[in-house]
């Protein structure tokens, strides 16, 4: 009898212990879990687009002035996600669909003299 009592007692302490490890490091990750930050336009075009559309894409380049473009939001969607054979790598690998919209809604607010803002 004594020994079963031992056993218990030993597998209780084991469990508590177990359990005081645990739910405070489950506790902690949730914790940790920072806000995700809003999509940045102006920096990913600074770093990707930028090379071939210049300023914000305000001006043309190695690559066509996407400000007051006459394409259609769904024809810039397209070639930013899908991209141009043989001109324009196709990024919906780098970017969600959700970020391509904000990008067009970027472009398509530019202004000559404004500082373009995030949409």
């Amino acid at each position: 009898m004594r020994a079963i009592g031992s056993f218990l007692r030993i597998r209780r302490l084991l469990i508590g212990a177990l359990l005081a490890l645990v739910l405070p490091c489950a506790a902690f990750a949730d914790e940790q879990k920072a806000p995700a930050k809003p999509f940045d336009v102006k920096k990913a075009h600074v770093s990707i687009c930028g090379y071939c559309h210049g300023d914000f894409g305000r001006a043309g380049g190695k690559a066509p002035q996407l400000m007051n473009s006459e394409r259609t939001d769904e024809y810039l969607f397209n070639i930013i996600r899908n991209g141009k054979p043989g001109k324009m790598a196709a990024f919906s690998s780098a970017f969600t669909d959700d970020q391509i919209h904000q990008m067009v809604k970027f472009y398509r607010s530019l202004k000559p003299d404004e500082e373009p803002r995030n949409p």
